[in-house]
C-alpha cells in the first residue's frame, strides 16, 4: 500500500489486499488473539510471574495455524470463484 498522505479507514484498507492475503489475515488475527486469551488464562493459574510469555507461547503458534488455515479457506473460495466463473 502507497503512503499517499491519504487517512483511510480499516474497511477501505482491507478492501485494497488480495482475497488471499484478507483470509491469511483475518485467520491470524482471530486465531492469534484467541491463543493470546487462552495462554493468559492458562498461564496466570499456572505460574502468574510469567503468564505474559504464556500469551506468545500459545498465541503465536496459533497464529500461524490461523494463517494456514486462511490460506487454505482463501484458496477454497477463490477456486468455486474460478469454477463459477465470476
Amino acid at each position: 500500500m502507497v503512503d499517499d498522505g491519504v487517512m483511510r479507514t480499516a474497511p477501505n484498507a482491507l478492501a485494497q489486499i488480495p482475497l488471499l492475503g484478507r483470509f491469511v489475515l483475518a485467520g491470524m488475527v482471530l486465531a492469534g488473539g484467541i491463543g493470546g486469551v487462552v495462554g493468559l488464562i492458562v498461564g496466570l493459574r499456572v505460574y502468574p510471574p510469567t503468564a505474559w510469555f504464556a500469551i506468545f507461547e500459545l498465541g503465536v503458534p496459533a497464529a500461524v495455524v490461523g494463517a494456514l488455515l486462511g490460506l487454505a479457506s482463501g484458496l477454497s473460495v477463490r477456486g468455486v470463484r474460478h469454477i463459477h466463473g465470476s
